[in-house]
């Protein structure tokens, strides 16, 4: 979403163990769009990183032992675009599954938009029609709304639905904000633009409690002692 800002890109090959860690990039939200492919190879490209990335609307390309691949990585990265979609696809092709193995070896998941949305119990879909929950794939139990305050309509119909039990509480993150979870707890929360911003969010007495959470820019210079 920021292709001339790569700090939260940084960020995550920071947590990799590997000097060049393999990258597996997967487009199913965007119908394997073919610029984004290509963005994503000009981001994480051969001198930083062993990229590749898995095609499910293409016979052509991508590896074609799926779990195994996966397994193999270090960071897989999903893309934005419709979640639906992307959750139709992978479960129609057991790629939940096989990402739900992955996840369970240590292999560390990312992505951005629909590709953050998928992790959680559940969350909002607003692609063609106005917001509504969706039953992710539960690596996370918590729920999800990404966009939080670029989209007007995104705050009001994520609090309509933990007030009516639709979805569980959660998290809220601006465009720019990341949260960074360890297992399925909150390790902490990162930012590639300092006005970024991310909640935790509940529902309890007919009222909806959004709680900043504490977030570090990833830009901050360090800063430098004088002494005279």
């Amino acid at each position: 979403m920021e292709p001339d800002n790569p700090l939260l890109d940084e960020y995550v090959l920071s947590l990799c163990k590997r000097k060049r860690p393999r990258v597996c990039f997967i487009p199913s939200a965007s119908g394997d769009a073919d610029h984004y492919v290509v963005r994503f190879y000009r981001h994480f490209h051969s001198g930083i990183c062993e990229p590749s990335h898995i095609s499910l609307f293409r016979r052509d390309c991508g590896p074609g032992q799926v779990r195994e691949h996966l397994l193999a990585q270090d960071l897989v990265y999903v893309g934005g675009g419709s979640i639906l979609s992307l959750l139709g696809v992978w479960r129609a092709h057991g790629i939940d599954e096989d990402l739900r193995a992955a996840w369970r070896a240590g292999v560390i998941m990312c992505g951005v938009s629909a590709g953050s949305l998928c992790w959680f119990a559940g969350g909002l879909t607003a692609y063609h029609h106005d917001p509504r929950p969706y039953e992710g794939l539960g690596f996370l139990p918590q729920s999800n709304a990404v966009h939080y305050e670029e989209e007007s309509d995104r705050r009001p119909a994520y609090h309509a639905a933990l007030l009516d039990g639709s979805l569980p509480a959660g998290y809220a993150a601006s465009d720019g904000a990341a949260l960074h979870f360890v297992g399925t707890d909150l390790h902490r929360v990162v930012l590639s633009r300092p006005n970024g911003r991310a909640y935790r969010v509940e529902a309890g007495g007919g009222q909806v409690v959004e709680l900043p959470l504490e977030a570090a820019y990833l830009g901050e210079r360090p800063k430098i002692a004088l002494v005279a």
